[in-house]
């Protein structure tokens, strides 16, 4: 059989176009009408100038730039997360603190953030900034973070990277913060083969990103540079990749939160496996689908679970490693720790492609079953819920 991958790329229709366009005009480089359209397209959707980089990782580290994070500064991260999410606080010279999770949401603990803060201010040493994560498709708890931020006089970086279409309390993530940033790698929702997204309510920064992402060229004949940039823009041919993909968002939003539902369902009678909590205060996405696993109660080990399925020819992977616990990050400071342990130790990502076949979703769901001493399912409801 086929393997099932854990996340795939899935095209609209209209990217093939758009690239040809690029290939026709010979617009093949970091400049060109699909650069200008996708930003001017994402800008129209989530009511922020945007620009266009090489990666969600970029568009942090030019974020923390921005706002100011230097040597010896301090930066407030989730601890829950991918690396690529705080390591551009250490190009920078700063390091960073990490923050545990909470249950409700499996993101990051309002009462940590609080925690942190009022340490940090007791020495003196409030951090540069915050970066929270909306992990897996769901948004952090964000009118209390941000409130504790602005009492401390704390910018806030949102790391939106798994989060692209999710809201909070009807605002769109990566849109509540100082700053916003969005991943489209290969397996995100939507993808441009690999790249990133800018985004702020203050134009100057944005603009300010834009020149730092082309090596920070002065205007001008000659090339001329008084300060440092980085080769972070994306290319013109990649952008029409991302024009055809943001016209199917919506879709793709819909076709994931259903398959997430799906399995739900089809595990309701089991008992010792429940899916990643969908917080009332706005929509998740559900980009991946993540489980608990209660070994107890399910029959089986989260590890024994992905190796059943790897052995029927089935991705499936832990939830992320805690930064804490990364030998990179050995010996910085966290707050907390034991629900990300946790959900780290339990936590299990099934086969979330929004092209993923009924057929191919109910192999995942029999073997989940079977793995769990249940019988096997003949069909699977089709049923989209809220």
């Amino acid at each position: 059989m086929k393997r099932i991958l854990l996340s795939v790329p899935h095209m609209g229709g209209s990217e093939e176009g758009y690239v040809h366009e690029a290939f026709a005009t010979n617009w093949l480089s970091t400049v060109g009408p699909n650069i200008v359209a996708f930003e001017e397209a994402f800008e129209s959707r989530f009511g922020q100038p945007a620009v266009a980089l090489v990666s969600c990782t970029a568009a942090i580290h030019l974020g923390l730039r921005l706002l100011g994070v230097g040597p010896d500064d301090k930066v407030l991260c989730s601890t829950l997360t991918f690396v690529g999410g705080c390591n551009p606080v250490r190009y920078l010279g700063a390091e960073p603190i990490f923050l545990d999770s909470d249950y409700a949401t499996w993101n990051l603990d309002p009462n940590m953030l609080e925690d942190a803060l009022r340490e940090c201010a007791m020495r003196n040493k409030l951090p540069r900034a915050l970066i929270v994560v909306h992990l897996y498709g769901q948004c952090a708890d964000m009118d209390p973070i941000m409130a504790l931020c602005e009492r401390y006089g704390v910018a806030v970086l949102e790391d939106a990277a798994e989060s692209l279409g999710s809201t909070y309390k009807g605002r769109p993530a990566g849109s509540i913060g100082e700053i916003g940033v969005f991943s489209f790698n290969g397996n995100k929702i939507i993808t441009t083969a690999g790249g990133g997204m800018f985004t702020s309510r203050n134009e100057s920064w944005v603009e300010k990103a834009r020149f730092w992402s082309q090596q920070a060229r002065d205007p001008g004949m000659t090339y001329e540079h008084s300060e440092m940039g980085y080769t972070y823009r994306m290319s013109n041919v990649l952008a029409g990749i991302g024009r055809g993909q943001l016209e199917v968002l919506d879709q793709r939003i819909k076709q994931r939160r259903a398959i997430a539902f799906r399995y739900r369902d089809a595990f309701a009678d089991l008992s010792g496996i429940t899916l990643m909590p969908q917080a009332s205060y706005g929509l998740n996405t559900n980009w991946l689908s993540c489980f608990l696993i209660d070994e107890r109660g399910f029959g089986s080990s989260r590890d024994a679970l992905i190796r059943a399925l790897d052995e029927a020819n089935v991705e499936a992977r832990p939830v992320c490693k805690p930064m804490h616990l990364q030998p990179l990050y050995a010996g910085c400071e966290h707050y907390g720790g034991e629900v990300a342990e946790d959900l780290f130790r339990r936590g299990i990502c099934l086969p979330s492609s929004s092209s993923l076949s009924e057929e191919d979703q109910l192999r995942v769901i029999n073997c989940v079953r079977k793995t769990a001493g249940a019988e096997a399912l003949a069909i699977l409801s089709t049923t989209e819920r809220k």
